[in-house]
């Protein structure tokens, strides 16, 4: 049995979509799993619609993903004459024809069968009926395969056996009248000469698969196996589109996903890698349960709020360095590094997203603007407290250690000559320090602020009382 060599072929007509994504998962999974080729492959035959930039933005998203191919990415548009020797090499052996009819007569044909009643319009020729003589010099063609009338079956990795109806096909085109391959034509032309041997791909293409077998057969080439992926449908069980929001790896990437996150992720969409109720898993244990077999026939449902917990139990394990160098490019830049390590390994168990810096740490590097009137009305109104703040600030302007646990012994001391709970100095304090009641440990805030913050907050708060 050949070693697997497996192939993620996206067209350079947008951005690298989910759906794509879990394609190029899947297959680069099972190249690892089975010790096979990952090999990427850029199908850029209309030149209408690919353009250059989205071609390496895609690229740049894989290579995000961590994912890159193990040997020199293919590009279409520079294999046009293969296409040509095959379409012709198909004409000679009798399984393919040049096809003259102009765009004005094929309409004509189409509206004559709309006329009849016929849901769609299929052309196909009688092979005796066939003509290639008595053209003109240069007069332009396509050329269309021959259809056949028997079935074609074949065993699909998710769905089973396949049956399609042979007299149900069209004559389908494999060269345009301006010499272009279509997409029969040139993934087979391409697969074959890139030694494919299993197409791991969506379920849209399945329809594709009894034309593409037929090109194998005549050609005499062994065709790779088969494996047709239902689609991804969005929370409303319809396909995943723009309304529901973000669609692209690119827009996922610039809200501040892991790239670890949302491969685990991904990999989850529609496949089960029999763990029980496990969903966080390391790359390796993806690769190692990885298999076709736990592929499922029905479409998978995406679900953002999901991928956000995902995304904060890796977050939750990154290293402090890297968690604070994901989180400065959402401070003001005059934000130091090593400060930002600070706040991050301290709020790291809490964030979601890296965006959520902003909003759950403001208070460690803007003082409070304001104090929330219900942590106001109830932690400042004892009558006690503005002579306790007082005394209490003046220890802290003479303190040496103003470490967190050195800060809490202190305040215990102090709630105790006072005869009153920390608490009731705790949670005033937390208020004028973040302008919150609630917060990470108040000492360690106490600690990362600095003395000088700390007492220039407090005094302000004091002047309010």
């Amino acid at each position: 049995m050949a070693p697997v060599r497996v192939r993620f072929a996206p067209s350079p007509t947008g951005s690298l979509h989910i759906g794509g994504a879990r394609t190029a998962v899947f297959n680069w999974l099972y190249a690892r799993h089975t010790g096979g080729d990952f090999l990427v492959r850029i199908e850029d035959t209309d030149l209408e619609r690919s353009q250059g930039d989205l071609a390496n933005a895609i690229l740049d998203d894989l290579q995000w993903l961590g994912m890159e191919s193990d040997g020199s990415v293919v590009y279409q548009s520079d294999r046009l004459r293969e296409y040509h020797e095959l379409a012709h090499a198909l004409v000679e052996r009798g399984a393919a024809y040049r096809d003259y009819t102009s765009p004005e007569q094929l309409e004509a044909m189409r509206d004559q069968a709309r006329r009849r009643g016929e849901v769609s319009f299929g052309f196909r020729v009688d092979r005796d009926k066939v003509c290639q003589k008595d053209r003109p010099e240069g007069e332009p063609y396509a050329v269309r395969f021959l259809a056949p009338d028997e079935d074609i079956v074949f065993l699909d990795g998710v769905h089973g056996e396949v049956r399609f109806r042979g007299a149900a096909l069209d004559d389908f085109v494999l060269l345009r009248r301006d010499g272009s391959p279509t997409y029969h034509l040139s993934v087979v032309a391409d697969d074959h000469a890139m030694g494919i041997t299993d197409v791991i791909r969506g379920d849209d293409h399945i329809s594709n698969t009894p034309k593409q077998l037929l090109i194998y057969r005549v050609m005499n080439w062994e065709p790779p196996r088969f494996a047709h992926v239902p689609l991804i449908l969005g929370p409303d069980k319809k396909r995943l589109s723009k309304r529901h929001g973000a669609t692209s790896v690119g827009e996922y990437r610039q809200k501040g996903y892991l790239p670890d996150a949302l491969f685990n992720f991904i990999a989850l969409l529609g496949w089960s890698p029999g763990k029980g109720d496990r969903e966080i898993l390391s790359r390796a244990e993806l690769v190692q349960a990885f298999s076709i077999d736990g592929i499922k026939p029905s479409s998978a449902v995406f679900d953002e709020t999901k991928l956000v917990w995902m995304n904060s139990e890796y977050l939750h394990t990154l290293p402090v360095s890297d968690l604070a160098r994901m989180l400065v490019p959402y401070l003001d830049s005059s934000v130091e590094e090593g400060y930002v390590q600070k706040v991050a390994a301290l709020l790291q168990s809490r964030l979601r997203m890296p965006q959520d810096i902003r909003e759950m740490g403001a208070y460690f590097f803007h003082d409070p603007e304001e104090w929330d009137e219900k942590g106001r009305a109830k932690y400042w109104s004892d009558a006690e407290f503005p002579k306790r703040f007082s005394q209490y600030i003046e220890d802290l302007e003479t303190r040496v250690d103003f470490g967190a646990a050195a800060l809490e012994n202190d305040l215990r001391v102090h709630c105790n000559r006072w005869g009153i709970e920390a608490a009731k100095i705790i949670h005033p304090l937390r208020l004028a320090l973040t302008g919150r009641t609630v917060s990470a440990g108040l000492f360690e805030v106490m600690e990362i602020l600095g003395r000088s913050v700390v007492l220039r907050r407090l005094k302000r708060a004091l002047a309010q009382l």
